[in-house]
C-alpha cells in the first residue's frame, strides 16, 4: 500500500506541474501575441508615413516647382540660343 500512495502523490505532483506549465505557456503566448499586434500596428503606421513622405518628395521634386524656385529665388533664366555653345571633340 505504501508504494501505491507514493505513486499517487507522484501523479498528483506531475499533474500540478503539467497544469502549471500549460498556464505559463498560455500566458507567454498571450504576451507574445500582444507584442506581435503592437509591432504590426507600428509597421502599418510606418508604412503610411513612408507613403506620405514619398508623395511629399515627389511633390517637392516636380519640374514645375524646381523651375519656379530657380527663376524666382535664384534668378536663373533659360539661355538664349546665341549663348549656347556646342563643344565638339
Amino acid at each position: 500500500m505504501r508504494l501505491g500512495a507514493v505513486f499517487l502523490v507522484l501523479l498528483i505532483v506531475a499533474t500540478i506541474a503539467s497544469a502549471t506549465a500549460v498556464v505559463y505557456a498560455r500566458q507567454m503566448h498571450r504576451q507574445q501575441f500582444i507584442a506581435l499586434n503592437t509591432l504590426q500596428r507600428e509597421r502599418d503606421d510606418l508604412n503610411i508615413e513612408f507613403g506620405k513622405l514619398q508623395l511629399e518628395q515627389a511633390t517637392w521634386a516636380e519640374n514645375n516647382r524646381v523651375e519656379q524656385i530657380a527663376t524666382g529665388k535664384l534668378g536663373m533664366v533659360y539661355p538664349n540660343s546665341k549663348d549656347v555653345v556646342v563643344v565638339r571633340p
